[in-house]
C-alpha cells in the first residue's frame, strides 16, 4: 500500500510539473516559424561545437533544408556560413560544426528552404 501511494504521489508531482510549465515559451537561441522551430546551440564567446536544428511541428511532410549560422560583432555582420543540407527525419534536421566565437560576438541560426531564408534571434555572449 505504501509503495502504491509513493508511486501515485510521484506521478502526481511529475504531472504537476507539466501542467505548470509555461506554454509558448521559446528557448534562448531559438525562433518559432510557421512550420516548426529553428535553434542554434553552442558556446557563444568561446570555441566549440555549434548545432543548428530545425524541428517541424507534427503532421508536416518531410522537407530538405539548408542549415547554417550568421555571426556579428560591433563592427560587422557576416554572410551566412552553411553547415549543409539535410532532409528532415521524423520531423528533425540537424547539422553541427566547430566555431571559434569571440567574447562580445553574437550568432544566430539560419535556415534556407525553397529560396527563403529564416533566422533565429541573435544569441550573444
Amino acid at each position: 500500500m505504501r509503495r502504491a501511494n509513493a508511486v501515485r504521489g510521484t506521478v502526481l508531482a511529475v504531472g504537476a510539473l507539466f501542467v505548470l510549465a509555461p506554454v509558448g515559451l521559446t528557448p534562448r537561441g531559438c525562433g518559432d516559424l510557421s512550420g516548426g522551430r529553428l535553434c542554434i546551440e553552442g558556446p557563444v564567446g568561446g570555441v566549440g561545437p555549434f548545432t543548428v536544428r530545425y524541428e517541424q511541428y507534427q503532421g508536416r511532410p518531410g522537407i530538405a533544408v539548408r542549415l547554417g549560422y550568421q555571426r556579428k560583432d560591433d563592427r560587422i555582420t557576416a554572410f551566412p556560413g552553411w553547415l549543409g543540407t539535410q532532409q528532415t527525419w521524423h520531423g528533425r534536421a540537424e547539422r553541427t560544426g566547430r566555431l571559434n566565437t569571440a567574447p562580445g560576438e553574437c550568432i544566430r541560426g539560419v535556415m534556407e528552404y525553397r529560396d527563403r531564408t529564416y533566422v533565429t534571434e541573435w544569441h550573444c555572449s
